[in-house]
C-alpha cells in the first residue's frame, strides 16, 4: 500500500469515527432533552435503606424547614447560580398561588446535603411534588413547563380526596406563599 492510500484509508476512518461521534451525541442529546424537566411518578421506597420518615409517611416540614401545604407542596432543590432555578421558582410560586392549600417550598441543595442524599437530587432544579401526607408522588430534574405542573398537581390534588377544580376560598391565605430554605 502506498503512502498515499495509507493515509487517505487513516483519513477515513478519521471521519467514519467523527460521524459516529457526532451520531451518538446527537442521540443522548435529544434524549436528554426529551426527559429534562418532565414530571414522573415516584415509586414508593420500602426496605432497611429507607429512612424511618419515609416508612412511616413521608416528608414532615420539620424536616424542609417550612411548613407543608394542607392539600399539596411543591419542594424545589436550587443552588445560587442556577439560571434554570429562577424560571422554576417563578412557575412554582403561580402554581402555588393558583391553586389553595398548596405551598411552594426551596430549599438550598448546597446547605441540605442530608435532603440532596435522601433524595437523589443529581442536578438542580430538581422539584418534588408531595400531597398532603408528605409522600413524594411526582418528581422532575431539570425545568418543568408549568402547564405539566398543573396536571400533575391537579391528579395529585384530586387523588388526595379534593375535587382539583374546587377553590376554597377561606383555606389558610398563605399557604401559597413561598418559602426558601
Amino acid at each position: 500500500m502506498t503512502r498515499a492510500a495509507r493515509g487517505l484509508s487513516i483519513a477515513m476512518v478519521g471521519i467514519v469515527v467523527l460521524l459516529a461521534t457526532l451520531a451518538a451525541g446527537l442521540v443522548i442529546g435529544l434524549l436528554m432533552r426529551r426527559r429534562d424537566g418532565r414530571l414522573r411518578a415516584v415509586r414508593p421506597r420500602t426496605g432497611a435503606g429507607t429512612a424511618a420518615s419515609e416508612r412511616a409517611g413521608g416528608v414532615t416540614g420539620e424536616e424542609i424547614g417550612a411548613e407543608l401545604g394542607e392539600r399539596a407542596t411543591l419542594v424545589q432543590f436550587s443552588t445560587a447560580f442556577c439560571q434554570p432555578c429562577r424560571a422554576t421558582r417563578r412557575i412554582l410560586d403561580e402554581v402555588a398561588a393558583m391553586v389553595p392549600g398548596v405551598r411552594h417550598v426551596e430549599i438550598d441543595a448546597e446547605s441540605r446535603l442530608d435532603l440532596v442524599r435522601r433524595y437523589d437530587v443529581m442536578r438542580t432544579p430538581t422539584v418534588l411534588i408531595l400531597d398532603g401526607s408528605g409522600n413524594v408522588v411526582k418528581r422532575a430534574s431539570g425545568q418543568p413547563r408549568k402547564v405539566d405542573v398543573i396536571a400533575a398537581l391537579g391528579a395529585t390534588v384530586a387523588a388526595d380526596g379534593a375535587p382539583a377544580g374546587a377553590r376554597d376560598q377561606s383555606s389558610d391565605k398563605s399557604s401559597h406563599q413561598s418559602d426558601t430554605v
